[in-house]
């Protein structure tokens, strides 16, 4: 693997390190809301709970919210790690090398 991080590329580095991160929390958001849903759904099968229909229906809207920001989220690192892999590769990284790189390492990598 070459040593050469070009700007260029932290800088798509970094960006991809925070959209890593905003996953993380989107994940997060994904499993509260599934347990909302199940705890709901489980409260209206056993009666305890008559407006539960409707906190099913909230929950259900807030789950698919959730899954459509995570879908558009990976589309934007899709295309960001296929920009970033162009970049390495351009300077001498092999394209498995370039794949397999630590997109936090990279964004914090100075120049050499």
């Amino acid at each position: 693997m070459s040593v050469v991080v070009p700007a260029h590329a932290r800088e798509l580095a970094a960006r991809l390190s925070v959209l890593f991160c905003s996953d993380c929390e989107l994940a997060e958001r994904l499993n509260d809301a599934q347990r909302l849903l199940l705890g709901a759904s489980d409260r209206w099968y056993s009666g305890v709970h008559p407006d539960a229909p409707w906190v099913i229906r909230s929950a259900f809207c807030q789950y698919q919210f959730i899954c459509e920001e995570r879908r558009r989220l990976a589309v934007d690192v899709g295309e960001l790690s296929a920009r970033l892999t162009a970049a390495l590769c351009a300077t001498g990284w092999s394209e498995e090398a370039a794949r397999e790189a630590n997109v936090h390492e990279l964004a914090v990598a100075g120049p050499r």
